[in-house]
C-alpha cells in the first residue's frame, strides 16, 4: 500500500501490509528486499490529479519503477497483472452503428489518464517475454465503496438525473466482484503479454444506469435534464479553472468532458471468455441492486 492508502475495509487478520513508495525505484527495492511473491497485481494509480503530470508521475513512473524494481531483485513472481483501462483508446469507432473496440485497434486516448495509463502499457510491452506480463482492460468500473458512479445515485437521490448528449451512446460496465474474478484467472491462464478488455458482455444506453439507480432507491421524483454537449463543455472549462485557483480537484474538469462525451463504449471480451475462462456473474441490474444497496447498508446514502 501507499503511505496514504486508506486501510478502512482492509482488516483481514490474513492481510499483511508493505508500505510502498512508487515514485522511487531505489526505495521499492529496499522494501520489497527480503520479501518473495508469486503474483503481483498492480492496481495502484491516480484517476483525478490537479495537475496532468501527476497522472504521468503515477501511473507510467510509478509501474515503470515497480517493475524496474521487481526485475533488480529477480523477484520469482509467475504472474504480473496490470490492471490498465478501456479509457486508453479514446473515441473511436464513433460513427454509427457503433462496433465493438479491438485489441488491434490503434489507441488515440483523448485524456491524460488514458495517455498515462497507455504509456505504462507500451513500456510493458518492451521489457520482453521474460518478464510474465497480462494486462486488463475493464471498461467502467462500479460497485460497493466505489465513488464517481456513487454521486450519480447521489444526484438521483436529490431529485436530479443529468446527461449529456442527443446522440446516441452505448455504455458498457463491469461489477467490481466480476473484475476481480477476472484477476485471479489470470493467475494460471492467459498468454505473457496478452491485453484483455473486460465488461459484463452486454450494451447499454445512457438511461439505464440511472433507471437501474431510481428503482432501487425506491423510485423518488426526479427531473431529468439532457444538455446539449457545449453546456458540458463550458461547465468542465470552468471547473478545470476552479480547481486551478483553489487547488482542489473538480469533478468538472478537461478529461471529464472528453469521457462524458465519448458515444462508443463497447469492447470485445471474447478473448477473456476464451483464453482466461471469464465469464461475467453480475449484469448492471442485479451489479446496481448490490451497489445501492451496499450504499444504503453503509449510510452512504
Amino acid at each position: 500500500v501507499r503511505k496514504s492508502s486508506s486501510k478502512k475495509y482492509l482488516t483481514d487478520e490474513r492481510i499483511n501490509f508493505i508500505e510502498l513508495n512508487l515514485s522511487s525505484e531505489d526505495d521499492l527495492r529496499q522494501q520489497l528486499a527480503g520479501h518473495e511473491f508469486d503474483y503481483v497485481v498492480h492496481a495502484a494509480g491516480a484517476t483525478k490529479c490537479l495537475h496532468k503530470s501527476d497522472f504521468f508521475k503515477t501511473n507510467t513512473d510509478g509501474t515503470k519503477n515497480l517493475v524496474h524494481a521487481l526485475i533488480t531483485l529477480k523477484m520469482p513472481i509467475k504472474r504480473f497483472v496490470y490492471l490498465s483501462s478501456l479509457s486508453i483508446f479514446g473515441a473511436i469507432r464513433e460513427n454509427s452503428p457503433y462496433m465493438e473496440i479491438e485489441e488491434n485497434d490503434i489507441p488515440r486516448p483523448n485524456t491524460a489518464y488514458g495517455k498515462s495509463k497507455l504509456m505504462a502499457e507500451k513500456f510493458l510491452d518492451t521489457i520482453g517475454n521474460n518478464f510474465p506480463y497480462v494486462i486488463l482492460r475493464p471498461t467502467g468500473v462500479y460497485g460497493p465503496r466505489e465513488k464517481d458512479y456513487f454521486m450519480m445515485a447521489k444526484t438521483i437521490k436529490g431529485h436530479i438525473d443529468f446527461s449529456v448528449g442527443f446522440k446516441h451512446q452505448d455504455i458498457t460496465f463491469i461489477y467490481v466482484q466480476d473484475l476481480v474474478q477476472a484477476v485471479f484467472l489470470t493467475f494460471n491462464r492467459g498468454k505473457n503479454g496478452r491485453k484483455y478488455f473486460l465488461s459484463d458482455g452486454n450494451i447499454y444506453n445512457s438511461t439505464e444506469f440511472s433507471n437501474y439507480i431510481h428503482e432501487n432507491l425506491g423510485r423518488p421524483w426526479w427531473i431529468r435534464i439532457k444538455a446539449p454537449i457545449f453546456i458540458l463543455r463550458l461547465a468542465t472549462l470552468i471547473g478545470e479553472y476552479a480547481g486551478k485557483i483553489t487547488g482542489k480537484i473538480s469533478a468538472l474538469n478537461n478529461d471529464k468532458y472528453n469521457i462524458l462525451k465519448q458515444r462508443n463504449w463497447r469492447c470485445n471480451i471474447e478473448p477473456a471468455v476464451d483464453e482466461l475462462g471469464f465469464h461475467p456473474q453480475y449484469d448492471l441490474k442485479c451489479g446496481t441492486e448490490l451497489a445501492i444497496k451496499w450504499y444504503k447498508d453503509n449510510k452512504w446514502l
